[in-house]
């Protein structure tokens, strides 16, 4: 048959699809395709899941689709924008990435910066289940933070009922952890198998301990969960020091975290590779990993599975790197995304909206993004595939400074 698309001389094979899946893969397959790209060694990926990110709408919400084509993330979990009241609003975003959800027990979502669960009324178990149950294609989870200005004086009510409309719907609960009350030890001792914990090397919250250990031995999930104020390196080193290893990296990407310290998945992986982890494991910790948690499509490179793709350059290079609290270290190499595939179709580069009057931003935040708006303009202006069959070389790194 001929493949509508075949991916030749990447590493670690080849890979054909039709029909927007993985059709066939191997060393040399035959170059009967449509379209055929050569990839000179580039590393092949399943396509990028971040397990915890912000498209929803809301405070916290940003655009996917002009990140996604440069870092190669296919599927993006909204953890918490939207809750039983706002949901909607989530359900009707059109994007050509892939995004699940996590419902926020709140009602209302994150319509603003802090305090969801102050009030409990917002915390309606009843109404969170049927919009779980009326959307189980796209809900995937339940999630709750829980720190001193989310929850008020309420403790540990809102994680409790959490956890009921997940008990009765038979999904995974994601919890935030940061400034105490309530103990992040009081709330990882109520957590069970599957549950994830999000910025569990956070500065905020340095969980360390029996309670942790005793939730990692009885399957709770860790996840980096990068955003503004949540991930220290000396945190991650020492959970490290005593054999607790993230599960799953993930970004956090939000409106406050895109320009920096987050900025994207690739250099949230750079991170932990600073950190000692091994590429293979920080690749298995933004595919198969967060596919698995979640039961989500892709993750893998398997016949059959979902055509989502990422290509990289694996430039083997030092380069520095910041935690959220701007502590240094240097990435023993960089990853740079060549080309991202949803579904088989390459995602093209995509112009960014404007960032809301309501972020702060420095001068050189403003001065950085003046320069990728420009470069993505020229390189929408030029053409997508060069000679050697791949992107045109454009620097895709545009990080603000």
């Amino acid at each position: 048959m001929t493949w509508d698309l075949l991916l030749t001389g990447g590493d670690p094979f080849d890979v054909a699809v039709s029909d927007g899946v993985i059709a066939a893969t191997g060393p040399s397959l035959p170059r009967d395709a449509h379209t055929v790209v050569d990839l000179d060694g580039h590393l092949v990926t399943p396509g990028l899941i971040d397990l915890h990110t912000h498209v929803g709408p809301g405070y916290w919400g940003i655009e996917p689709d002009p990140i996604a084509w440069y870092t190669g993330v296919t599927t993006w979990v909204d953890a918490g924008s939207t809750g039983a009241f706002t949901f909607a609003e989530l359900r009707a975003k059109r994007t050509d990435v892939r995004v699940a959800a996590l419902l926020n027990i709140a009602a209302t979502g994150l319509a603003g910066r802090t305090g969801e669960c102050r009030d409990l009324a917002n915390c309606d178990v009843a109404r969170a289940v049927d919009t779980i149950r009326q959307n189980r294609d796209v809900i995937r989870g339940i999630k709750v933070r829980m720190d001193r200005e989310t929850v008020g004086d309420n403790g540990l009510e809102p994680l409790r009922r959490a956890l009921e409309a997940a008990e009765r719907t038979h999904v995974p609960v994601m919890v935030h952890i940061g400034v105490p009350p309530p103990p992040v030890d009081d709330v990882l001792d109520l957590l069970r198998p599957g549950d994830i914990v999000t910025h569990c090397a956070s500065g905020l919250a340095s969980p360390l301990g029996p309670a942790l250990r005793a939730a990692v031995d009885r399957g709770v999930l860790l996840d980096i969960g990068h955003g503004s104020g949540g991930f220290a390196f000396d945190v991650l080193e020492r959970q490290l020091d005593h054999g607790i290893r993230p599960t799953t990296i993930s970004t956090d990407l939000h409106a406050r975290s895109l320009h920096g310290p987050a900025f994207d998945l690739p250099t949230t992986m750079a991170r932990l590779l600073a950190c000692g982890l091994p590429l293979a494991e920080v690749i298995e910790a933004v595919t198969s990993r967060p596919a698995r948690a979640l039961g989500l499509p892709g993750g893998t490179l398997a016949v059959g599975a979902p055509a989502d793709l990422a290509v990289f350059e694996v430039r083997h290079e030092e380069f520095e790197v910041t935690d959220a609290h701007l502590r240094t270290k240097r990435s023993p190499l960089r990853l740079i995304n060549i080309s991202t595939y949803v579904n088989g179709r390459a995602l093209p580069p995509r112009l960014p909206p404007p960032v809301p009057g309501w972020i702060p931003l420095t001068d050189a935040q403003r001065a950085a993004l003046a320069r990728r708006d420009r470069d993505v303009r020229a390189l929408l202006s030029a053409p997508l595939v060069g000679p050697d069959g791949l992107a045109d070389q454009f620097p895709r790194d545009h990080r603000s400074s």
